[in-house]
């Protein structure tokens, strides 16, 4: 059984207080929900979900839907990005099955950074660190007027920009990363070929504006 591995960087530093972690939250449980209804991700897709402020931790690891169990999420503090992407790095070297002479690993892995804000650490050398592992697709989502799309396309080709931090917008953004997953989790079981690109996701709602 190869695993389509799914994580998302949440930014829950203290800008993210109030409404935008409220609609973080339901974002990813709604995503669950929905993800659990479609028979290929159920099959396929294995979550974890790791959050940064003034560090970053691993609050689910890699997890299938049907026994994945969220965790209050909570914001304070600073902007770790650094970390969390370092974090990241290891989960992908520890959690994620290689492909050897012997078997068939996991597809490659899809990766969703959210952010509201600028780094607060030196987030070039846990970038560096990730460089070094198969990363598969990484898709950075800069949030309201605060956030660094510059420094997110530096990390990744794909980066999308969310005007606005509050419910509605966070809420689309989450739908399309719940279409994202499903139409890559169908992509791969049905044809075995793996997404490299924002081009063969669906294209996301008015709300997220692709950087070019």
């Amino acid at each position: 059984m190869r695993r389509l591995p799914v994580y998302l960087l949440l930014d829950t530093s203290g800008s993210m207080t109030g409404e935008p972690i409220e609609a973080v939250r339901n974002g990813v449980q709604m995503m669950l929900h929905s993800l659990r209804q479609n028979p290929q991700a159920i099959e396929t897709a294995y979550v974890s979900i790791i959050t940064f402020d003034s560090e970053a931790k691993q609050i689910v690891p890699l997890t299938d839907l049907a026994s994945f169990q969220m965790v209050d999420i909570k914001a304070s503090s600073t902007t770790s990005l650094g970390a969390a992407l370092g974090l990241l790095a290891d989960k992908l070297s520890t959690e994620v099955t290689k492909t050897t002479l012997e078997q068939k690993g996991d597809w490659k892995p899809m990766t969703f950074i959210m952010t509201d804000g600028v780094p607060t650490d030196d987030w070039q050398s846990g970038f560096n660190k990730l460089k070094s592992v198969n990363k598969g697709l990484i898709v950075g989502c800069a949030v309201g007027n605060g956030a660094d799309d510059k420094i997110l396309k530096q990390i990744t080709e794909s980066v999308i920009r969310l005007d606005n931090a509050d419910s509605e917008s966070i809420s689309k953004f989450f739908q399309w990363v719940t279409d994202s997953i499903s139409t890559t989790s169908t992509k791969v079981e049905e044809s075995g070929k793996e997404v490299t690109g924002l081009d063969q996701l669906p294209p996301p709602p008015s709300e997220l504006v692709i950087v070019a």
